[in-house]
């Protein structure tokens, strides 16, 4: 009996390690100006059932940070390089940025998976030099065209270029995403059925222009009329119930407003337009009907996308595949301070939130979806960096409703991933010389709320600056002195220690400057006999 017993087990560990999948299929799945604070998990009032019950099933980090820019972040996420060492965002005196082009070895995580039997998918939001397809995806459907939710002029399937879709159809950008992204797991499962796949689920929302769909909006119309004051407090409150910030509130900076002016459309947005965070008792009524109008629609942008993130988990449930998932959430940048009209203009008569108008969440609201931390998108204070990141992955990570502390960045999704598969750069590769990847994997916090030792977290972005080292963080606004603080003590960078820490300062002044010239020297190599093409400013 004894042995009888002993080869059952062991059939039973040969039989589980034989049926056990070799990989997880992958999800990495990215909002567009989403805040740290505006999904449930992390402390908002927007309903993301989705969401929430992935982080229920897994893990949140909540120091994890992204580039504060749509596509630096991507192109991160998708190299796992600094977006300044290939070319995607700018370093003084070479270029490089939204138009910049990725060198050789900047490979994208398709060329890693594929080697190990994945297939690729994305949907969404592209914003990376090439095409989708080009770039080692086997389908995907590229929306380029964000400024219009409802009548898109520019997309493509598969790299080919579709028809425009006419005003007046029950076209709308979040639901065609997922729409492809449900098609093509369905193609999977019918074609591919015991292939892993990887996909990448990039939404366009809650990205400016607010547009959102009537009975969406319907949901929120009044529920932001007390204003970004009180919203930031209501947030603060659940963030410290969730245990992921206690603490106090950052203040309001009434004198930062959006990044870039344009006066001509303030002037066209009316006088219920503000582009100044002030206390929300100083409003106009007219202005407080107004900014909580678009309040109501960025939160029916994020909770229409959740809704149909819930589709495409679904469609994982239908296939049997939802458990042996990996999926990764999270934002490109944080909530945006922008005011402008672009695309098909703005109609101040129309519905707001309908194709007609072109509005933008500006820096009252952003304050608060930020909450708790300072400043907007474009900017690498905290409320232009920190993203969440919910980790849900049933069958391998035993966690469930956990946090995680340890500081992560988007340059860490491809070592993380490459870890958990078990990918190494391809043998046809081995002649090109490749630069170490500045990331580390997160796989060990998968496990244990550990810390992941690396030497330091590094950010430039249009002359925005800031380098951590442990919880230590040197941070300047462009054209501004350098600040220090503690983020074990001070998260929301209100106690400036420069003058109290020299040494500090000037130790992570050194080290942010070494770090540039590696950068810069490791770009410039390509492009000594390749002239990158003409810069333009990309306000995306």
């Amino acid at each position: 009996m004894a042995c009888c017993g002993k080869f059952c087990l062991a059939w039973i560990v040969l039989a589980s390690w034989c049926f056990a999948a070799p990989h997880p299929n992958i999800l990495l799945v990215m909002a567009d100006d989403l805040g740290f604070s505006d999904i449930g998990c992390y402390g908002g009032e927007i309903a993301t059932p989705n969401l929430d019950r992935l982080a229920r099933n897994g893990l949140r980090f909540i120091q994890f940070y992204n580039t504060a820019r749509c596509w630096p972040t991507r192109a991160a996420l998708m190299t796992g390089y600094y977006a300044q060492q290939v070319h995607r965002d700018e370093i003084p005196g070479l270029g490089g940025g939204g138009r910049g082009a990725r060198q050789e070895w900047a490979r994208l995580l398709p060329d890693y998976l594929k080697p190990v039997g994945y297939r690729c998918y994305h949907s969404g939001k592209w914003h990376l030099d090439g095409g989708a397809i080009e770039g080692g995806f086997d389908r995907s459907y590229i929306l380029k065209d964000q400024g219009r939710f409802f009548s898109p002029q520019v997309h493509f399937e598969d790299d080919v270029k579709l028809g425009p879709v006419p005003r007046g159809t029950d076209f709308y950008g979040t639901i065609a995403i997922a729409d492809h992204a449900v098609d093509y797991l369905q193609d999977h499962r019918r074609d591919h059925e015991k292939t892993p796949f990887f996909f990448y689920l990039a939404f366009t929302a809650p990205h400016f222009p607010l547009h959102a769909l009537p009975e969406d909006i319907a949901r929120y119309r009044d529920r932001y009329i007390e204003g970004w004051d009180a919203l930031r407090q209501e947030r603060l409150a659940r963030l410290a119930k969730e245990d992921i910030y206690i603490g106090s509130l950052s203040g309001l900076e009434r004198e930062v407003g959006p990044p870039y002016h344009f006066p001509e459309a303030l002037e066209l947005l009316g006088p219920g337009e503000i582009n100044r965070p002030l206390p929300w008792e100083e409003l106009t009524d007219l202005q407080q009907q107004f900014q909580s109008m678009k309040m109501a629609i960025h939160a029916a942008m994020v909770d229409r996308m959740d809704r149909e993130l819930g589709r495409v988990l679904h469609q994982l449930e239908e296939m049997g595949e939802l458990d042996n998932t990996l999926i990764l959430f999270l934002s490109d940048n944080g909530a945006s301070a922008e005011i402008m009209v672009r695309g098909d203009g703005h109609d101040p008569k129309a519905e707001p939130g309908s194709a007609d108008t072109h509005l933008c969440l500006g820096p009252g609201f952003s304050s608060a979806a930020n909450t708790p931390f300072r400043r907007h998108k474009t900017w690498v204070h905290e409320g232009g960096i920190a993203t969440p990141l919910i980790v849900s992955w049933p069958t391998g990570i035993s966690a469930r409703n956990e946090l995680r502390r340890t500081p992560g960045h988007v340059i860490d999704i491809v070592p993380t991933l490459l870890d958990v598969t078990g990918s190494q750069r391809p043998d046809r590769w081995k002649e090109t010389t490749f630069p170490a990847f500045p990331g580390k994997s997160l796989k060990p916090a998968f496990h244990d709320d550990v810390i992941v030792d690396r030497d330091c977290l590094w950010w430039l972005h249009e002359g925005n600056k800031a380098i951590r080292q442990g919880d230590w963080k040197l941070v300047a606004a462009k054209d501004d002195p350098w600040e220090l603080y503690d983020l074990s003590q001070d998260r929301i960078e209100s106690h400036d220690l420069v003058s109290e820490h020299p040494e500090t300062v000037s130790d992570l002044k050194s080290l942010w400057q070494e770090k540039l010239k590696e950068f810069t020297d490791l770009a410039a190599q390509s492009l000594e006999n390749q002239p990158q093409p003409p810069q333009r400013r990309n306000r995306d």
